[in-house]
């Protein structure tokens, strides 16, 4: 279960779903009915990451403003949550680049990742900092 933040054709951003792998396809399914999907072989690059959220909302907010003592700051320190994001570069069947972002639960982006490179999936190794595997070039030169 995660979130579609955005990318994929007739899924509004932000709908939650599940993502699965079936027969060679990348399937996110937001309800019985409203479905999309992209053969895994299309996929170009997958890229994980993190994000780090404030929750609570609004109630959380006035909370840590009437905390006492610069309380807030503490309650600041604990009203985060941490996912984990995917984002994935695929070509669709016009040969047009497209990408995808996705939300999960920390620590199930490299589930996803791992189960994609099984299923034949290019993937970026990031190490030390650097990314590996990637064999694109891009140069920005000003004239």
């Amino acid at each position: 279960h995660l979130k579609h933040i955005l990318g994929f054709e007739g899924i509004s951003k932000n709908a939650n779903g599940n993502l699965s792998i079936q027969d060679g396809y990348l399937r996110f399914q937001k309800s019985e009915n409203s479905s999309a999907q992209i053969p895994i072989s299309s996929i170009q690059d997958l890229i994980l990451g993190e994000q780090d959220k404030q929750v609570g909302g609004i109630p959380m907010m006035l909370v840590k403003t009437a905390a006492p003592y610069e309380g807030g700051r503490v309650i600041s320190l604990f009203s985060h949550k941490k996912y984990d994001t995917v984002t994935l570069e695929y070509v669709d069947p016009n040969g047009s680049l497209h990408g995808a972002i996705f939300q999960l639960n920390k620590g199930t982006g490299q589930v996803l990742r791992s189960e994609l490179e099984a299923a034949g999936a290019p993937i970026t190794r990031v190490e030390n900092g650097t990314a590996k595997g990637s064999t694109k070039e891009t140069r920005n030169e000003a004239k």
